[in-house]
Parts: C-alpha cells; sequence; structure tokens
C-alpha cells in the first residue's frame, strides 16, 4: 500500500493538471493551492482527492499557478484508479459568487464569470437605445413645438437647450459618471470652430422650428446629405462617386416638390434650416479634424460649454430687450410660472439626453445601420408630429416628403456601403496573410 501511495503522490506532482477550487462560497480568482490528501490506511482503498483552503505543511500541495490549463477528467468521489496513467477528479459545475458578489461559473475546471445581460442579449440592448433615441427625439420635437406656440423666442430657447444640457454635465463630472477629461489650449483650439458650426446649426433649427412646421423643417433638413457631399467634393477635394450623386436627385426633387404646397411655408423657416443644413455640415468637416482620444462623452460636453458662449450673445441683442419687455410676462399668464419653467426644463434635457443617447447608440451598430437609423428617425419625427399636431398637408407635400425620404435612404445605404468596402480594404492592406 505504501508503495502504491508513494506512485500516486509522484505522479500527482508531475502532473499537469487544470486550475480549480472549490470553496463553500467562492472560487478566487488569485492563485490557491490544490491540497492533496490520501489515506493510508492497510485496510482500506485510497480515497479520493479533497480540496481544501486550509493550511497544513505536513501534506502535499500544488501550486495551482503553475498548472497547465488541460482539462481535469473527474468522475466523482471515492473512485478506484483504473489506470495509474490516469487519476479521477470529482466534477464541479455549480454557480457561486465572486469577490464582487457576481455569479461565477465553474465547468471544466475553470472559474468563469457568468455573461452580463449585455452580453448575454446584445439585440435586445441595440433595439433599446434606438427606440429611447427615437423616442427622446419624438418628444423633444413635440414638447419644443408646442412652447414655440405661446413663447416664439428661438434664440432665447436655444440657451436653455444648451443651459440645461451643460448642468447636466457640470453634475455628471461632479459625481465621476463620466469622469471629466482634462482639456488644452491645443485640443480648445480644435473644438472651438466645431463647437461655432453646432451653436450656429442648433440656432437656425429652431428658428426654422418656431416659423414653420416641424415636418417640413425636417423635410428641409433631408438635403443635409446634399450638402455634406457637395462640401466633402469641393471644399475637402474628395471624389465623389456618381452613383452618390445620382442617389441625391430624388431628395432635391422631393424637397423642392413638399415646399412648394407646403401650407406653413414661408422663407424664414426655410432658410433657417438651408443655414442649418449649412452649420451642420462644416460641423462634420471641422468634426474630424478634431478627433481626439477623448471619449464621445466628454467631446460633446466640451462643445456644448463652448456652443452655449456662443449662442448667449444673439439671445441678448436680439430677443433680450423683448423678453424683459412682455416675453415671460405674456407666457407666464398664458401657460402659469411652474408650467412655463417646467417645459423649458424638459426640453433643454430632452434635446441634451437625445443628443447623447444618438451618440451611445451609433457607437455600437455598424455603419450601415447608422444609416438606416438616422432614415427611421427622421420618418417617425415626421409622422408622430403631423400626427400631434394636426398639420394639414397636400398631397403633393406628402409625396414629395417620401421622396426626398426615399433618396436619403438610398443616399445613406450606398455610403454606407462604399464606407464599409474602405474599411475591409485597410483591414485587409494591414493584414496581408489573413
Amino acid at each position: 500500500m505504501a508503495s502504491t501511495t508513494n506512485a500516486v503522490q509522484s505522479l500527482i506532482t508531475n502532473s499537469r493538471f487544470s486550475s480549480l477550487y472549490l470553496s463553500t462560497n467562492k472560487a478566487l480568482p488569485s492563485c490557491h493551492l490544490l491540497k492533496n490528501r490520501l489515506s493510508t490506511p492497510s485496510t482500506s482503498r485510497p480515497s479520493c482527492l479533497a480540496f481544501t483552503s486550509s493550511w497544513d505543511k505536513k501534506e502535499a500541495w500544488i501550486p495551482l499557478g503553475i498548472l497547465s490549463a488541460k482539462p481535469l477528467k473527474c468522475t466523482g468521489w471515492d473512485q478506484n484508479m483504473r489506470r495509474r496513467s490516469q487519476v479521477d477528479f470529482p466534477v464541479a459545475s455549480a454557480a457561486t459568487a465572486d469577490a464582487d458578489g457576481g455569479e461565477i461559473e465553474i465547468s471544466q475546471g475553470y472559474a468563469k464569470p457568468s455573461k452580463s445581460f449585455a452580453e448575454r442579449f446584445p439585440a435586445l440592448v441595440t433595439g433599446f437605445f434606438f427606440f429611447m433615441w427615437y423616442f427622446l427625439n419624438v418628444i423633444f420635437n413635440i414638447l419644443n413645438k408646442k412652447v414655440y406656440n405661446y413663447f416664439p423666442y428661438p434664440y432665447f430657447v436655444s440657451v436653455i437647450h444648451l443651459v440645461v444640457g451643460v448642468a447636466y454635465c457640470l453634475v455628471s463630472w461632479g459625481v465621476g459618471l463620466p469622469k471629466r477629461a482634462p482639456i488644452d489650449k491645443e485640443l480648445l483650439a480644435l473644438l472651438t470652430p466645431v463647437a461655432f458650426c453646432h451653436a450656429l446649426g442648433h440656432v437656425m433649427s429652431n428658428v426654422s422650428f418656431a416659423a414653420v412646421a416641424v415636418s417640413f423643417t425636417h423635410t428641409i433638413k433631408a438635403l443635409e446629405p446634399f450638402f455634406n457631399a457637395a462640401a466633402s467634393q469641393f471644399v475637402l477635394g474628395h471624389q465623389i462617386p456618381l452613383s452618390l450623386w445620382l442617389s441625391l436627385a430624388p431628395v432635391v426633387i422631393g424637397v423642392s416638390m413638399a415646399s412648394l404646397t407646403e401650407l406653413s411655408f414661408n422663407w424664414t423657416g426655410f432658410i433657417s434650416a438651408m443655414i442649418s443644413n449649412i452649420a451642420f455640415t462644416y460641423r462634420s468637416i471641422y468634426s474630424k479634424k478634431a478627433m481626439t482620444g477623448m471619449d464621445s462623452t466628454n467631446v460633446y460636453a466640451y462643445i456644448s460649454i463652448i456652443a452655449l458662449l456662443f449662442c448667449l450673445p444673439p439671445a441678448i441683442f436680439i430677443e433680450g430687450p423683448q423678453l424683459m419687455q412682455y416675453g415671460f410676462r405674456d407666457a407666464i399668464a398664458k401657460v402659469g410660472l411652474t408650467k412655463f419653467f417646467s417645459d423649458l426644463f424638459w426640453i433643454g434635457m430632452f434635446y441634451h439626453l437625445y443628443n447623447q443617447l444618438a451618440t451611445n447608440t451609433l457607437e455600437r451598430v455598424a455603419p450601415l445601420t447608422h444609416a438606416v437609423g438616422n432614415v427611421l428617425k427622421r420618418v417617425f419625427v415626421i409622422g408622430f408630429s403631423i400626427v400631434v399636431f394636426g398639420n394639414k398637408i397636400s398631397t403633393q407635400t406628402g409625396i414629395g416628403t417620401a421622396i426626398a425620404i426615399a433618396g436619403v435612404a438610398i443616399y445613406s445605404l450606398i455610403k454606407a456601403n462604399m464606407e464599409e468596402q474602405k474599411r475591409k480594404a485597410a483591414a485587409a492592406a494591414l493584414n496581408p496573410a489573413s
């Protein structure tokens, strides 16, 4: 019996086993020791191997850190050894807790943390992001237009949007969600043109929203891809394929048809929406030059702060005297002080949240899904605004809007496919062996 025990001890010491440690409550990630107890009474069979966390200098230990990843073959407790080259260990398949309380699955000798909900259901989580993005965007557009019905001061309202967003960012930085990224003079110089274009586009969009129907403003803003393509070719010098230019023809035709018979049409709303398109086009151009290692949440926070500084002067000089004379007084008389301040706060909060969530959503998906999502968002906003406000549109306006949206969809799909091909070509150039 002594010779058998010595042989088994030698086999265990020299073998390469999978790392496994069992405890009554936790499977620890650090390197533990596997204790080998062999009972050697002359009248009994050798007992199986047990696992313990107690320290005993008199008995043999095997550090788990030096063991290989070769899985154990386990059959149960107190089994006879079939051959000297094979040792059976107890099968361990259980769920316990890690040091942070998260569930850990122990299988085939490995302690594996269980997958989170987002890892198990990525499509469901991404779908929820899209839903919240659309939902917040629709609520913002509807509430924003309702405010303009009794408080038609788009410059001041634009400032309120940014004030609430900046306050939200400062509170988030204060609690460390996210941690504020430092900014220097060089980064400030890169972000300032982006913020200026963001401020101009934001204010002009609100001027258009106050002047015409929400659905018409979004129809005009469907021309933004056309301005992006024009700026890419004539400003940046990028060659735009003919197929991409042809896909923009329905957009121009559709917007023209909708504009000619739009019942709420006026030149202030039309020109403001066009200026917004140009401003957001240049914002995209400057954004590419301002690419940094900073995360998108911090970048958007800094852009909002700088944009607020640009929006304050026109709000003060253009609308300030009217607001002080009768603007605030008339609004409070119509809806009451509480509702007035509540509406201003919530439109600012929805504005910031939908923009932030849009960024987070688009980071989770491929360019093609990104393109489809942007088109569907505009369809949702136009449709809901018509239903909520009961805007009457002519048949030609409806057809023109549909043609414009279809053109944007075609353009977005072609552009996304081109970007995907460029990405694959770049990846192939970096990894020619694959």
